[in-house]
């Protein structure tokens, strides 16, 4: 037979072509055997559906029938044909089978259904199953949809440094990067920055947003997408040590645009899913959770409720005196709210995402811009049903004074931010911008409840493996 160019999967099963000869490659999902007829299942990762290659047993040698085990790596050419059976238009009439690589029983992926906590253990295999191909598909297809969005809508993409000497969010919780043997210091333990290789204490990123304001005060609208790094020991189903952030930041942006541009954005990226993933999210609505497509759907129907953090600890206030109980209790204004208080108020209070604005000063970064009360801050968080808060935004403050005075009172070095002062001092103008963790935009739209377990290779306390 002559050789037969490759086709991929996905487009196998849209073909009509019956009765031409097909070639496809790819993993064993199942092979049943039986004596007049095998029946291999196969998938190339370009689709959640399988290809069903027939085989007859009494035309291919027993010993490469036996190699072709779940986890195997075969090519198999053939006639295509329409299928008899259900679930599928078409099949392949088998009539050359090569086998790339074999598999034992040992393959920690067998069919039967593994725990997504066993599977972690196996992360650089459990991308071959159903649940992790459709996840990493909806994955590129979210940063497919963010970049065409910000694109469209005349942004620029800026790229920010993934090692810096300042503190985006004034948490101090950042990575060390150095060249230096740390268990060597000087003096009193001193540590000689100095002979370092940037010549002071640098470290990872935890976000890229300082210097996207510098890039949004030459270009007019920029948006950052990369890692970001936070050495929080927290062990939570929501937090990672190294994720992916967008983060834009738009000149001349005063709050009510700023809403309007986080709740447009969410909703191009969720009608995306829906538009272009459709056979990834029917399985995981099928699998993993049944009502997905229904809450997918359901943020594009109505407008997000715009409501001040007094009032939403009104509610909340309101809520545990009625007899809710909240793990973390209510203790009133001035606190800072946990996911279950953030998820009360879309999932059961107003039924719809919520973007939350005005909140305390204490309770909020630096450079946000303070409402004239004095007390509260222009931030706009927007909040999703399961997720809590998914996007973290506000005005920022662009008077050099007012910025400087917020932070001395909190202590913070001016001597680090001096590049980022400039902007305040040399042409300052009022400007906006939000940050959205780009995983949990993907725990939303998949429906998967860790994560863990949407991004390839998570990096969490005591654990950076593969």
């Amino acid at each position: 037979m002559e050789t037969v160019k490759r086709t991929k999967v996905v487009d196998v099963l849209k073909s009509t072509a019956y009765g031409s000869i097909v070639n496809v490659k790819g993993w064993v999902r199942t092979h049943r055997r039986s004596k007049a007829v095998d029946f291999i299942a196969l998938n190339d990762g370009s689709t959640i559906k399988n290809v069903q290659i027939v085989v007859d047993p009494s035309k291919f040698d027993e010993n490469t029938l036996k190699q072709i085990t779940t986890g195997a790596c075969i090519s198999a050419t053939g006639l295509l044909v329409e299928s008899q059976g259900k679930g599928q238009a078409s099949e392949l009439q088998c009539q050359e089978l090569e086998v790339y690589g074999t598999c034992g029983a040992d393959y920690p992926m067998q069919k039967k259904g593994q725990s997504f906590e066993y599977m972690r253990q196996y992360a650089h295999l459990r991308l071959r199953t159903n649940t992790f191909g459709a996840v990493f598909r909806i994955r590129h297809n979210m940063a497919i949809a963010i970049h065409r969005y910000f694109h469209e809508h005349g942004f620029y993409y800026f790229n920010t440094p993934l090692i810096t000497a300042s503190d985006a969010e004034g948490a101090g919780e950042m990575f060390q990067v150095t060249t230096l043997d740390l268990s060597r210091t000087g003096k009193d333990g001193e540590v000689a920055y100095d002979k370092d290789f940037f010549g002071k204490k640098t470290s990872l990123t935890v976000s890229g947003q300082l210097e996207g304001e510098l890039g949004a005060t030459a270009l007019g609208a920029i948006y950052t997408f990369g890692p970001t790094f936070r050495a929080e020991n927290s062990n939570t189903p929501r937090h990672l040590a190294e994720f992916w952030m967008i983060e834009p930041e738009v000149a001349f942006l005063d709050k009510e645009g700023l809403m309007d541009l986080e709740e447009d954005f969410i909703k191009y990226c969720v009608k995306w899913a829906l538009d272009n993933c459709k056979d990834d999210l029917e399985f995981l609505n099928k699998m993993i959770d049944k009502t997905l497509i229904a809450t997918l759907e359901g943020v594009l129907k109505e407008d997000f409720v715009r409501l001040p953090y007094t009032e939403g600890i009104h509610i909340l206030e309101e809520a545990a005196k009625n007899g809710h109980h909240f793990e973390f209790p209510i203790t009133g204004w001035g606190m800072d709210l946990a996911s279950e208080h953030e998820r009360y108020l879309v999932e059961e209070h107003f039924k719809r995402p919520v973007i939350m604005t005005d909140y305390p000063s204490e309770i909020k970064a630096f450079y946000m811009k303070k409402n004239p009360d004095g007390k509260t801050m222009q931030g706009t968080d927007v909040l999703f049903p399961r997720i809590g808060e998914i996007i973290g935004g506000s005005v920022r403050e662009e008077s050099y004074e007012k910025l400087t005075a917020e932070m001395a009172a909190r202590h913070m070095d001016e001597a680090n931010y001096s590049w980022y002062l400039d902007t305040r001092k040399y042409g300052s103008c009022p400007h906006a911008g939000f940050g959205l963790g780009f995983e949990r935009l993907i725990l939303f739209v998949t429906g998967m409840q860790n994560i863990r377990d949407v991004i390839p290779f998570p990096r969490t306390p005591k654990s950076a493996e593969f």
